[in-house]
């Protein structure tokens, strides 16, 4: 059995600091004199430009971003109503079997997946597909 090598170069040894003067990393240990960079901690923030006002914040701002204004929905496919054991589908009985969380406000149900009985639904929004396979399977969508 033919053991492949390891190409050179492809693993670089870890640059030892503060070994002595001979491989040019003693002493200051490539940190420099004093600042904030010479000490022990220190990270710079992500577009700091040591105080000078950054460039991110000289340019001007554009564009509308309307997820400010977006009001979170939970999201629950048709295929999850299975693990449902009534026929009636609102907040609670999502939050009783565990498909939403305790601390949801608005419930959207998709059309992903088969409907295998007929359900009564009382939740905020339905989306067509869903609204569609729940009528066919004779159950009901009523918006609260």
């Amino acid at each position: 059995m033919k053991e492949e090598s390891i190409p050179s170069g492809s693993n670089k040894e870890k640059k030892r600091l503060g070994r002595g003067e001979g491989n040019g990393h003693g002493k200051t240990c490539c940190r420099g004199h004093k600042g904030a960079g010479a000490r022990a901690g220190y990270s710079l923030r992500a577009g700091f430009e040591g105080g000078q006002m950054p460039l991110f914040r000289k340019l001007p701002q554009r564009g509308f971003n309307q997820f400010r204004f977006q009001k979170p929905h939970c999201v629950v496919n048709l295929s999850d109503l299975s693990k449902l054991s009534g026929d009636e589908v609102d907040m609670a009985t999502l939050k009783q079997a565990g498909l939403i969380r305790s601390n949801s406000k608005r419930v959207k149900l998709l059309g992903s997946g088969e409907v295998g009985k007929s359900f009564k639904i009382h939740l905020s929004s339905v989306s067509k597909s869903a609204r569609e396979k729940i009528e066919a399977a004779g159950g009901s969508c009523i918006q609260s």
